[in-house]
């Protein structure tokens, strides 16, 4: 469920969305892009994937796809792509979308042979970029060493305002009575971030990790209509804190019609966002996809294996997982024991999961199923049922007056029947299992999984069952 914060967002850029938006990018000839389009449908977008995916190299053609106004030193394609003595840049592309006002203009830079191109005509816009320099321990930054010394004297401070201190303590969750970007006698050049805790003023050299990289963020100017990019935005800070920076930064977004991208490897990041804010670069033997919808389960799955299946089963949700693995169970467990049944999220991811399929871009044996609702795709196997799987388990279910479920779940068969035909008088079925749930007091997924267990045993013939089956285990047997 999304926050306060989050909703907010969406309700604002839903009804008038921003008038100066990076609207897509395509990447060319770059660290393994060959011309695909990442879309940014969304003020806060998330791009996540394997280390090597592809994930800086897209924020980084964001960043030099416009000019900074007023003069400002830009960014430049040449100092994020350089040639190097292993590496010579040609024939590479970073085309771009631009939304200003109610016009949009497609931008490029370009290297056909030994020079950047195009950089004059780029579209002017406030960008700020943020790598992963800021993780960095103070003292191992370049020239800030020798600004850890006595004789050094605090020259000028820029505080922070009362509400700029409160979202800092709000983020990491510590009263802060102070906060402050510090600049010395001897380098005017370069800040040194300080918080005062209990009366007791901290540096950036005694601060930790997290605490420094929040200030150094919360410290930066964001102009309206500004662009930031942010290069593992999670680094450094535990999951409650990642979760509230997400919910300032889409105030910040709302407040001040900002566009702000950011790479993650984290999951808690991933679940602050609608799906049509996480883009998930899948780098597999046949090149780069980029699927946009994830859900965050997906996302892990592809970065992480816990058991090391023989083969990937992709689902829309958690209610078409528990099914696949109860009709699994129910013909053949061992089967089950061989693969890893993940839901991906939207129906578009698993219609594009299924295009990586035909084009044989897998590493290893893979199924898409897509909900009874979809339409038949390329690659992609439906469910059985003609509709969601909640409307199908609930209906069938219903016509065998609901056995097994009730002792299933340790609860009476009227208090069932009752909280169940409840549920199928409201309008979305994705709210069906919590009403049930929420009325019997038992956890939602149990609660599915014990249907799920009744409706294979009972309902689903054997045919069905057989051919479901038959499906994952040909992909495993697959040459």
């Amino acid at each position: 469920m999304m926050s306060r914060e989050m909703r907010r967002l969406a309700n604002r850029w839903n009804q008038n969305p921003w008038p100066q938006h990076l609207e897509w990018i395509e990447i060319s000839g770059l660290r393994g892009w060959d011309g695909q389009r990442i879309d940014f449908t969304f003020p806060i977008v998330a791009i996540v994937g394997a280390n090597g995916a592809g994930k800086s190299t897209v924020i980084q053609a964001a960043a030099c796809s416009y000019r900074l106004p007023g003069g400002a030193r830009s960014f430049f394609a040449s100092e994020f792509f350089p040639d190097t003595p292993w590496e010579t840049v040609t024939e590479a592309v970073i085309r771009a979308s631009i939304r200003q006002g109610d016009h949009s203009f497609v931008t490029s830079v370009r290297k056909p042979t030994t020079r950047w191109r195009g950089n004059p005509d780029r579209r002017e816009r406030n960008v700020e970029y943020m790598d992963l320099r800021r993780t960095q321990p103070i003292y191992a930054r370049v020239g800030y060493s020798r600004l850890a010394k006595s004789s050094v004297a605090e020259e000028a401070t820029e505080n922070f305002d009362a509400d700029r201190l409160a979202r800092l303590s709000a983020v990491l969750g510590r009263d802060f009575s102070g906060a402050r970007q510090s600049l010395t006698d001897v380098d005017p050049g370069r800040r040194v971030p300080v918080v005062t805790v209990d009366g007791q003023d901290y540096s950036g050299f005694h601060q930790g990790a997290g605490e420094s990289t929040v200030t150094d963020l919360l410290a930066l100017p964001l102009p309206r209509y500004g662009l930031v990019l942010i290069d593992e935005i999670e680094t450094s800070l535990h999951p409650r804190a990642q979760r509230r920076l997400i919910r300032d930064l889409a105030t910040r977004a709302r407040l001040e019609n900002l566009q702000i991208i950011v790479t993650t490897h984290s999951p808690f990041v991933l679940e602050e966002l609608p799906p049509q804010a996480r883009i998930q670069i899948v780098q597999e033997a046949g090149g780069k996809q980029v699927v946009r919808g994830v859900s965050p389960e997906f996302a892990l799955s592809k970065m992480d294996e816990d058991h090391h299946p023989e083969a990937d089963v992709y689902v829309e949700d958690d209610e078409a997982r528990i099914l696949i693995e109860e009709v699994l169970s129910d013909v053949d467990r061992n089967l089950l024991t061989r693969v890893l049944v993940t839901p991906y999220g939207a129906a578009s991811v698993g219609q594009a999961l299924g295009q990586m399929i035909q084009a044989d871009r897998f590493s290893r044996p893979t199924v898409v199923y897509l909900d009874g609702d979809q339409d038949a795709a390329p690659g992609c196997y439906i469910i059985p049922g003609d509709d969601a799987p909640e409307r199908v388990v609930f209906a069938e279910l219903a016509q065998q007056n609901w056995q097994g479920v009730a002792d299933r779940i340790n609860r009476s068969h009227a208090s069932l029947v009752d909280a169940c035909q409840t549920a199928r008088t409201i309008p979305d079925h994705h709210d069906w299992i919590t009403s049930v749930a929420d009325a019997l007091v038992v956890g939602g997924n149990d609660l599915w999984r014990a249907m799920c267990i009744s409706y294979v045993q009972h309902c689903l013939q054997a045919a069905v069952k057989e051919a479901l089956t038959t499906q994952i285990r040909d992909a495993l047997e697959a040459p």
